[in-house]
């Protein structure tokens, strides 16, 4: 057995213990141990079995991706397996995933990832990505990059200030609660984004609750109204299912619903058109 093992994954696991803020008298309890047994892990005087690892792992919240690293670095194999989404094992979700995103029409939805890059996409999104360059689509299109980079959707909205700061809000506390470096370099690049001239207007649609995420954007058409909800799976053993959330759009005004319905409309009457 490699002794550095054990002493980094006690190293990891007091880590995590700081992040949740707990004490180790917490997490022992927490987890049906001692607190002298968790102290003897965290400072590598003592190797926990798989079992601890993965009942101090529960406590903790820990993501699956970050279980299975805190398992390896303890010695032991991986416990959650990470699929792709093209995957035979997950054809049931990826049927899922297009129904929910189809049923969703008129209005956009997504899913994404754990660093909220875009997997998949109903047509009403071509609303919110009416106008974005390439550079912002390619290799693969991500929520906050699309949102709050000068070239993308931040151009058009309205409320940007209040946008951006309840997408960097969002963004940080996911950083804290997970430590995930990628999401920390995503904070760090969004949150030094210029903000295009005029951004600060004020809109004049309807009220906007605490609990909702406000999009005003300029359109064509006249302004458009949205917020967003998340959804994710229940209960999921595999590391890509876990990651995995899926964003909805919904209209906040009479206006906006009527607009996208009308949209998605003209789209499928030209779709009978060229057949």
């Amino acid at each position: 057995m490699n002794a550095v093992r054990p002493a980094r994954a006690g190293s990891l696991l007091r880590e995590w213990r700081q992040r949740r803020r707990l004490s180790q008298l917490e997490l022992a309890n927490l987890a049906g141990t001692s607190a002298r047994h968790l102290s003897c892990v965290e400072t590598g005087r003592a190797r926990p079995s798989r079992a601890m690892v993965l009942r101090l792992s529960a406590a903790l919240d820990i993501p699956l991706r970050e279980r299975n690293t805190l398992l390896m670095a303890a010695d032991y194999a991986p416990a959650y397996q990470e699929s792709s989404l093209d995957d035979q094992d997950m054809a049931s979700v990826r049927s899922a995933l297009d129904t929910m995103l189809t049923a969703h029409e008129p209005y956009p939805a997504v899913v994404v990832d754990r660093c909220w890059n875009v997997l998949l996409g109903n047509r009403a999104m071509a609303v919110l990505m009416d106008g974005v360059p390439p550079h912002l689509v390619e290799p693969r299109p991500n929520v906050f990059r699309l949102a709050l980079h000068p070239d993308g959707l931040a151009a058009r909205l309205v409320n940007l200030h209040e946008v951006r700061s309840l997408f960097l809000e969002r963004l940080l506390r996911q950083v804290n609660a997970t430590g995930d470096p990628q999401l920390s370099a995503l904070y760090e690049e969004v949150r030094q984004y210029p903000e295009p001239p005029g951004s600060g207007e004020i809109s004049a649609g309807p009220p906007v609750g605490p609990i909702q995420v406000p999009l005003r954007i300029r359109s064509p058409l006249g302004e458009l109204s949205m917020f967003g909800t998340m959804a994710t799976f229940g209960a999921p053993a595999d590391v890509t299912l876990s990651e995995l959330a899926i964003e909805l759009f919904y209209p906040l005004d009479d206006f906006t619903a009527r607009t996208l319905r009308e949209l998605a409309e003209r789209e499928l009457a030209g779709h009978r058109a060229s057949r």
